[in-house]
């Protein structure tokens, strides 16, 4: 009985807590944009950084107190890639020398359309106000969640995936009501098929090793830049 008392204290404190935080917001949404660079990362690819291109994005973020919050997006990106350096073989499930000589060389340079939602955890309470409150101007806060890729162009088929964002980011409040963020993040696929082009056949599988869900599919980062405005006023009871 104890237990379960105690138990039942802890879970209110927790609920008050978080009412309280939530008190602390003067504006529960946020819409702003970012630019940045999208890179791809998959087998014509050697690093998380590597042929790095444009990439704009649309910023709608829901805060549930100074800590958590709901981010939606909505970006436009370019993924390149070369396999040029990369060594893959002619024939991976070759049995003779012939399976050891190169793989024809080639690049593509493909559109990428990202809609998603994460789930945002800042490190510190984030926001402005009187010492008391415990909110800082600035914090680094950390991201995942789940969200729908499209790539398309250079002369091949469109590829649709399921993908997996995560990553980390600095906000700082500029202004009462304008955040200045700047966020890393990478989105696992569940396809193989984001750097199809016309010119070469698809990277499939190229070493012989097939996979499935997210073992051996493509992936690409985002490095972004946003400024975001504050709305929505939290509504506030009258007294009188």
């Amino acid at each position: 009985m104890r237990k379960l008392l105690l138990l039942i204290t802890i879970m209110l404190s927790s609920v008050s807590t978080q009412a309280q935080n939530g008190d602390l917001l003067e504006y529960q949404q946020e819409i702003g944009g970012g630019i940045g660079l999208s890179s791809y990362v998959g087998d014509a690819s050697d690093s998380w950084l590597s042929d790095p291109g444009l990439m704009l994005t649309a910023i709608w973020r829901r805060n549930f107190n100074p800590r958590m919050g709901m981010k939606a997006n909505l970006a436009f990106g370019r993924l390149s890639g070369t396999t040029e350096g990369l060594y893959f073989p002619q024939d991976p499930m070759s049995q003779t020398a012939a399976g050891g000589a190169a793989a024809e060389t080639f690049s593509f340079s493909r559109n990428v359309v990202d809609l998603g939602m994460q789930f945002e955890l800042n490190f510190l309470g984030y926001g402005l106000g009187a010492a008391y409150k415990e909110l800082y101007r600035c914090t680094p806060y950390i991201l995942m969640g789940a969200g729908i890729t499209l790539a398309f162009g250079d002369g091949a088929s469109t590829a649709g995936a399921f993908n997996i964002p995560v990553g980390f980011g600095v906000r700082y409040k500029l202004k009462p009501r304008v955040n200045l963020g700047l966020e890393w993040s990478i989105r696992f696929t569940t396809s193989d098929r984001l750097d199809d082009c016309q010119a070469a056949k698809k990277l499939d599988a190229p070493y012989g090793i097939s996979g499935d869900v997210f073992k051996n599919k493509d992936s690409y980062s985002f490095l972004t830049l946003s400024l975001t405005y504050d709305i929505s006023p939290k509504y506030r009871k009258c007294n009188n």
